[in-house]
């Protein structure tokens, strides 16, 4: 069997309440997940489930209060700020607005070689390097001398991939990176994340909303409810023939062309909802 790039185990989450005796906000429940080299697995649950914040915890950005995070047999739960520095040539993430997610001061080159040259690469290789990214991700040469404000929305984010990529990482954390797209640009650049993974076997933690979309990129999913996982499986199982009430009602929550379908994918949508609140009021 194939060793796990990433192990989360048991991983709790929790942020201080508001107000001076108020509980901690559990944020994550003792979640376990992992990822295989050149895997996707796509996380996906509403807002305020926990799965921004789960890619977080992974990123170093939130606060790991239990459990463990393993990437590459090596716990990385509480490196200090040197240390995940050092990771990052490892671990990159792909934020949900192309729009903010790039300094707008900058060109598309100084954009893409900052990493590059951090890392202690010659100026004149850098170039080399940014012209290479940019092939990478269907982008001509000439837009290294452009500004973030001079592409469309799903152009940015084919930058910011291109940012990530930058340093050969072997996971990419994407949260929700194809959100602020409209429908035809999203299968666009999800299918650059599939091209990109083909040729590289980079792994991903891919972060949505969406049934859907997780469905056309995931190898596993995870659905996430309140900070907890309510069911994992492949990715064809749990995005067609879900088991768990809330991923049944994400499945009927996405539209489709026939009225009268639609109404009965809401009526039912709205049992499902109740019976799990009733639920839910039974075991509290």
């Amino acid at each position: 069997m194939m060793t796990s790039l990433l192990n989360v185990r048991d991983l709790e989450v929790s942020y201080p309440g508001k107000g001076l005796r108020a509980e901690p906000f559990r944020a994550l429940k003792g979640v376990s997940l992992d990822i295989r080299p050149g895997e996707t697995v796509g996380l996906v649950g509403e807002s305020g489930s926990g799965k921004t914040t789960l890619g977080r915890a992974v990123l170093g950005l939130a606060p790991v209060t239990g459990g463990s995070i393993e990437y590459g047999g090596r716990d990385i739960s509480h490196l200090n700020r040197r240390q995940r520095r050092e990771l990052s040539s490892e671990i990159q993430v792909v934020f949900q607005d192309p729009y903010s997610s790039l300094n707008p001061a900058l060109t598309i080159e100084q954009i893409l070689a900052e990493p590059l040259t951090a890392r202690g690469v010659a100026a004149k290789e850098a170039r080399g390097g940014v012209r290479d990214l940019l092939d990478r991700v269907g982008l001509p040469a000439d837009a290294a001398r452009r500004l973030p404000r001079e592409f469309s929305g799903g152009q940015r984010q084919r930058v910011a991939i291109a940012r990530a990529l930058a340093l050969d990482p072997k996971l990419i954390v994407c949260d929700e990176p194809v959100s602020a797209l409209d429908l035809s640009t999203q299968a666009r650049v999800l299918d650059l994340f599939i091209e990109i993974q083909e040729r590289t076997g980079v792994a991903y933690l891919f972060i949505s909303h969406d049934l859907a979309v997780v469905r056309h990129i995931s190898h596993r999913v995870a659905v996430m409810y309140r900070g907890e996982l309510v069911e994992t499986g492949d990715g064809d199982q749990v995005t067609a023939r879900p088991e768990h009430p809330y991923t049944q009602r994400l499945f009927l929550a996405a539209p489709v062309p026939d009225p009268d379908a639609q109404a009965e994918r809401r009526h039912t949508r709205r049992e499902l909802a109740a019976a799990q609140a009733a639920s839910e009021g039974a075991t509290a």
